[in-house]
């Protein structure tokens, strides 16, 4: 049993596509939000099989309204002439408190939107928003030496 991982259950009915792992070592996440994606068609049954980048992906909120950019999902390899644009803007379906609250929580210094985490949840596509700050760098180094003790850790144990 040396060396294997524990894997955290996911709720039940859940289906997790991606983790923007990226992100949880750049950025200090502050809060997390859930949100639904505005998706065609094309993009859903891309999903399904798995296929998402979300490295540079980031969420802004424009005219009142909250928007996914630079989430690359591949087109789809049957969707024909239906298929869809692989880093279009797409938009976040949420409540309008919950985009007001963050409206005024990202025009504070080094705040940020970025999506952290998505999924399906009971057959529909959900992401999950962090409010993040940026990490110094020792902030950075303060992590890997954690994580590099927490794996040395988990080897004694074995």
């Amino acid at each position: 049993m040396a060396g294997k991982k524990k894997k955290l259950a996911s709720p039940p009915g859940t289906k997790v596509v991606a983790k923007n792992r990226k992100a949880l070592f750049d950025y200090e996440v502050v809060e997390r939000l859930e949100a639904g994606v505005q998706l065609v068609g094309s993009e859903v049954k891309s999903l399904r099989e798995g296929k998402v980048v979300m490295g540079d992906a980031y969420a802004s909120i424009e005219g009142g309204e909250a928007f996914l950019h630079s989430l690359h999902i591949p087109e789809y390899v049957h969707g024909a002439y239906a298929n869809h644009d692989p880093i279009r803007v797409r938009k976040l379906l949420l409540h309008r408190q919950e985009i007001d609250k963050l409206y005024e929580r990202v025009r504070e210094k080094g705040m940020t939107l970025v999506p952290l985490e998505l999924y399906f949840k009971q057959g529909r596509a959900k992401v999950q928003i962090g409010l993040v700050r940026g990490k110094a760098r020792h902030d950075k180094r303060h992590s890997i030496r954690e994580r590099d003790e927490a794996r040395a850790a988990a080897r004694e144990e074995a």
